[in-house]
């Protein structure tokens, strides 16, 4: 199923095409509208909704949209289409009328050590990977500047004594405090 057909749009529309396209569809085969037809009538209506709605969902996503045309050019064009076959991995699954529609992943290219590089990729440029790196970094830094200074104020408040010597000061200064 293209996408682009399904909604009368050509691939290179905008977001407002692609809203605009929707409510058409939506408002020519929503299901309330066609409730007193014929039961034929109601499921192809419904059927075409669902499949509008699909491809709004896609086309409207940045990311949902380019996987799909680079998928498209790939010659990946089942990946989109209805049902999936056990050798392929769900991206996203949804049931319509007791049917399973689901995304369907092309097979693996194996990249370095069997990895589809280009999932790699997309993993480590995702915003939440960034932010969640920067943040465990700014953790890491914060304790190793916590630990370099506690040895700093250690070597400044005892320089030269050993931890034994500093602890034998410390139990004399106890003594000394409780005799005055």
């Amino acid at each position: 199923m293209d996408h682009y057909k399904t909604l009368g749009l050509g691939r290179n529309a905008t977001k407002g095409e692609i809203k605009e396209a929707f409510r058409r569809s939506a408002l020519k085969f929503h299901p309330d509208k066609h409730s007193q037809s014929s039961k034929e009538v109601r499921e192809g209506a419904s059927l075409m909704f669902k499949q509008a709605s699909e491809a709004y969902e896609v086309l409207i996503d940045d990311r949902k949209r380019a996987d799909y045309d680079r998928v498209w050019r790939g010659g990946y064009s089942d990946r989109w289409s209805r049902g999936a076959s056990s050798s392929s991995y769900s991206y996203s699954s949804q049931y319509h009328e007791g049917r399973q529609y689901s995304y369907r992943r092309p097979p693996a290219r194996d990249g370095v050590f069997g990895l589809d590089l280009e999932s790699v990729f997309r993993l480590l440029t995702r915003r939440s990977f960034l932010v969640n790196m920067a943040f465990a970094s700014v953790l890491l830094g914060a304790a190793v500047v916590v630990e370099r200074s506690s040895e700093t104020v250690w070597k400044m408040n005892n320089s030269g004594k050993s931890f034994e010597e500093a602890m034998e000061s410390i139990e004399q200064n106890k003594v000394n405090k409780e005799k005055s």
